[in-house]
This record gives C-alpha cells, sequence and structure tokens, in this order.
C-alpha cells in the first residue's frame, strides 16, 4: 500500500479527475479524498513518472517532502471545514488542525506561515470570504442565516470581516454581480 499526497486536489471535480487518470494507467486507488491517495501498491519510478506527467498539466503535482505535504494538508482541512461541511460544530479551527493533522498548532501557524507567507487564519478567512461569495450569488439564503452557517457571531462581523477582504459590502457585492448577470433570454 502506498499513499500519495497530491497539491492543489481541493474539491470533488479534482478527485473525479485524478481518479480517472489513475484508472488510464492501471494504478488500483484504495481510498481517495482531498489531497491524498491510497493505492493498493508502492509505484514504481516508472509509475510515478507517468502520473507526474499526467497531472502537471491539469494543475496537480505529487509532493514528497514532508514540510510540503503538511501545508497541503492543512489547505484541505480548511476548505473541507468550509466549503463542504455543515458548520454546526462549534469547535476552534486551532483544535480541528491539531486533531486532524496530530501536530501542535503552534507548529502548524509557524511552518504554514513561514512557507505560504500567510497565516492559517488570513487563509481561513480568504475560505469563508469565497464561501460567501458563492453562497450570495446563488441567492438562496439571507445574510443572516449565510453568517449562521459559516460560524460569524453576527452579520455584522461577516459583513466587516467582508468589506476588510473585497472592499465591498456583501450588499453591494451581490448588486454588482446581479447587474452584470442578463437573464438567458437577453443574452
Amino acid at each position: 500500500m502506498s499513499t500519495l499526497f497530491i497539491k492543489n486536489m481541493v474539491c470533488n471535480r479534482c478527485i473525479l479527475v485524478v481518479q480517472n487518470e489513475m484508472d488510464k494507467l492501471g494504478l488500483l486507488v484504495k481510498n481517495m479524498t482531498l489531497g491524498e491517495v491510497t493505492l493498493e501498491d508502492e509505484l514504481t519510478s516508472e509509475q510515478r513518472t507517468a502520473l507526474a506527467s499526467v497531472l502537471v498539466p491539469l494543475g496537480f503535482e505529487v509532493i514528497d517532502d514532508k514540510k510540503s505535504r503538511l501545508i497541503e494538508q492543512i489547505k484541505n482541512v480548511i476548505i473541507d471545514v468550509v466549503h463542504y461541511q455543515d458548520n454546526d460544530v462549534k469547535s476552534n479551527l486551532s483544535d480541528i488542525l491539531s486533531d486532524k493533522l496530530q501536530h501542535d498548532y503552534n507548529y502548524l501557524s509557524n511552518l504554514f506561515s513561514e512557507v505560504e507567507g500567510v497565516t492559517i487564519e488570513k487563509y481561513f478567512i480568504a475560505q469563508k470570504v469565497e464561501k460567501i461569495k458563492e453562497l450570495l450569488v446563488y441567492d438562496e439564503l439571507s445574510l443572516s442565516e449565510i453568517a449562521h452557517r459559516l460560524n460569524y457571531s453576527s452579520v455584522a462581523y461577516l459583513s466587516n470581516q467582508f468589506k476588510k477582504v473585497t472592499g465591498l459590502t456583501p450588499s453591494h457585492f451581490k448588486q454588482i454581480r446581479d447587474e452584470k448577470r442578463k437573464p438567458l433570454d437577453k443574452v
């Protein structure tokens, strides 16, 4: 059995693309999650080279060094928490990362800042802002419901953080998005 860590594998569509490429190469996948693939067998050097040659043009990369793997795992946990989990759990991000990655949060935080040039908290906020944008565009939830879903203490706090990152209020962002969009019958 062999575990590979794959950079930029951040969504379910990414998983499908990587799975498809592994199938084409005849690699037997035992398990696949965001950023991580467990294979039935160890890769030969030829298979590793072939895998890299198909993944790199698609924007993916097999990560070999431990620090890069850990950085990618931090990103994938944050992406999973923000984009794919119902945030009913009121755990701190530091606790979630420490539990899932089995490292002290201070170590994770220092490593992430050193390598990425941004704090884990700023990366987490950037992911949350992207999720807010997505939910505003879908126009299915009120700002209050979005704030609750993303564990903001209030709509005001969400709005302030959104404006700090984007320069726009959520309502102005939504208005601009709506102005740019045309109904299908007007295209």
